[in-house]
Order: structure tokens, then C-alpha cells, then sequence
């Protein structure tokens, strides 16, 4: 896969994100502040900018995006989405051509700097009940298809985030509403499926 290709998969993955913004607001409202699906489309946008800008090679265009959503303000999601780029440029490629096995490497340092900063595992209602399952797929690919991959991710992260709904929060402001939260989907979770079901479009 080229960067141009690769860019384009980061387009589409946050204008998933970005069509999904009334749905994410609408879930967030329920036991949080309501401004997931905002922060979540600045979020998108800051990263669609920086990659459509980026005249580096992959490592430099992920790096672009961390620093583009580093400079927000929004929340809980900005310094983990930024963590989570960060990892994945760390062990990016500087070249401008990615396999699967380099793809598996990036996905891999990004979960492992989100493990770190996040603590969440899944079963506790957040982003990661996405990002993890995501991943794990990626790791365990083992076809030579980067199209295989990235919809096994997508399906993934889709199981992820509606398994959500049978989960306490444990973490956040939902975290005080206790059993009341079971019914409900995480919106940090849907927000990253989201992001999966993008990058599964060419």
C-alpha cells in the first residue's frame, strides 16, 4: 500500500467519523457532557487536514496528525487519539510504502501506548473496547490482503463497541450512573468503530 492510499483510507475513516457526529452526541448525552460528537469531528478534521497537507513520507504523515489533534481542545479524547497517532508513527515506515506486516507494527505500538496512558481494558465501557478487539485482529491477520486486514479490524471494533452496551461504566463521568449505563453504548467506542469501518474503505 502506498502513503496516497494509505491517506486516502485516513480520509474516508474520518469522514466516517465526521457523518457520525449527531449519533455520537445523541449516545454521549445520555451520561456524559454531550460533546463527543464535536469533539470527535474536530478531532477528524484536524487529522483529514494534516494528512491531505502531509508531503512526507508514512511515518511523517501520522506524525502530522498527532500534532494536529495535539493542539486541540477537547476533552478526554484529544491526548488519548494524540497518544494513540504518536504510537502508530513510532513505528511507521519513513518511506512512502506499507505491507501488512508494517501495518501490523503500527497498530501494535499504538495499542501498546494507549494500554500505558489508558489503563481501560475491554469490558470497562471506553474507546478501547473498540481499539482493543481492532488490534487484536490486526496482530492475528494472517493473510497477505491489506484489504483483508483492515476489514477484519472493522468488524471487529463494530463487535467491540456494540458489546459496549452490556458493560457498567467504569471510567468518566457515566462512571457514576453505575447500572443505568447498561442498554447504552460507549461513545468513545463507537466513535473509533467508526474510524475502523473508514479505513476498511479503499
Amino acid at each position: 500500500m502506498t502513503k496516497s492510499e494509505f491517506a486516502a483510507r485516513l480520509q474516508h475513516a474520518c469522514a466516517s467519523v465526521i457523518a457520525a457526529e449527531q449519533e455520537l452526541t445523541e449516545i454521549d448525552s445520555k451520561f456524559g457532557d454531550a460533546d463527543h460528537g464535536l469533539t470527535m469531528t474536530k478531532i477528524a478534521g484536524a487529522i483529514s487536514a494534516a494528512v491531505e497537507a502531509s508531503d512526507g513520507g508514512i511515518q511523517s504523515m501520522l506524525d502530522d496528525a498527532a500534532i494536529a489533534v495535539m493542539s486541540l481542545n477537547g476533552g478526554s479524547a484529544v491526548p488519548l487519539w494524540n497518544t494513540w497517532l504518536d504510537g502508530m508513527q513510532e513505528a511507521a515506515p519513513e518511506g512512502e510504502e506499507i505491507g501488512v506486516a508494517g501495518l501490523q507494527a503500527v497498530f501494535a505500538q499504538g495499542l501498546e501506548e494507549m494500554n500505558d496512558m489508558s489503563g481501560a481494558k475491554v469490558g470497562d465501557k471506553t474507546m478501547m473496547d473498540a481499539l482493543i478487539p481492532a488490534s487484536e485482529a490486526i496482530a492475528g491477520y494472517t493473510g497477505s490482503d491489506v484489504q483483508g486486514l483492515f476489514t477484519a479490524a472493522a468488524q471487529a471494533a463494530a463487535k467491540g463497541a456494540e458489546d459496549t452496551k452490556q458493560f457498567v461504566s467504569k471510567f468518566g463521568r457515566a462512571k457514576s450512573y453505575g447500572t443505568k449505563t447498561i442498554g447504552t453504548p460507549d461513545a468513545g467506542a463507537a466513535s473509533m468503530s467508526y474510524f475502523f469501518q473508514g479505513l476498511a474503505q479503499p
